[in-house]
């Protein structure tokens, strides 16, 4: 069994110890949050977390909506993005893992995302903020490869497939939303 970092075998790594594993693409780390059925209340922790830090480091390339609609969006996108990653990968690429791992694993993915505050720096913030888009992506295709028990092209498939088909969900509601929006102003005038 694995020591974890400045741990006993055996036992948890804290909050912190597991997003900077997770972070430095500690395979370890996926493997002990994967396992960890009490850790997913941890993944939505660091799901809002770093929503957070997304939302202060855009407040001054964007009129920021809030933190309170940057975690509701960031929930809703962990949730439909594990669910679809879970879909695909058990389906399509025959990995095993239940919807649970993905939350756990697709959550941790999401740490790198704490640096997103530092967008805010003017100049440095766009740099900063394409960092770590990339960055989380490669942690997104380890947590994926992790908890599905498969190898790195499946993983890198897996996330391609279900971050097109998330997309393109997310724009056919908003077309819905939009054209319901323009039918019922034009019905009301």
């Amino acid at each position: 069994m694995e020591t974890p970092a400045g741990g006993i075998p055996g036992t948890h790594r804290s909050l912190v110890e597991r997003m900077m594993g997770a972070a430095l693409l500690d395979v370890s780390v996926y493997e002990e949050v994967e396992a960890d059925v009490t850790a997913t209340g941890q993944a939505a922790a660091v799901v809002a977390i770093v929503a957070v830090c997304g939302a202060l480091g855009h407040i001054l390339q964007h009129s920021a909506k809030g933190p309170l609609l940057a975690v509701v969006t960031a929930f809703l996108g962990w949730i439909i993005m594990s669910g679809l990653t879970w879909f695909i990968g058990t389906r399509l690429f025959k990995g095993t893992a239940d919807w649970g791992e993905l939350l756990r694993t697709l959550g941790f993915a999401q740490s790198p995302g704490v640096i997103a505050i530092l967008g805010i720096i003017p100049i440095l913030g766009h740099l900063v903020l394409a960092v770590v888009a990339i960055w989380q992506l490669v942690t997104a295709i380890v947590a994926i490869r992790q908890a599905l028990d498969f190898d790195t092209t499946k993983a890198v498939l897996t996330a391609l497939i279900s971050w097109v088909i998330c997309w393109v969900v997310i724009l056919c509601m908003m077309f819905f939303v939009f054209g319901t929006a323009l039918a019922l102003g034009a019905v009301t005038h």
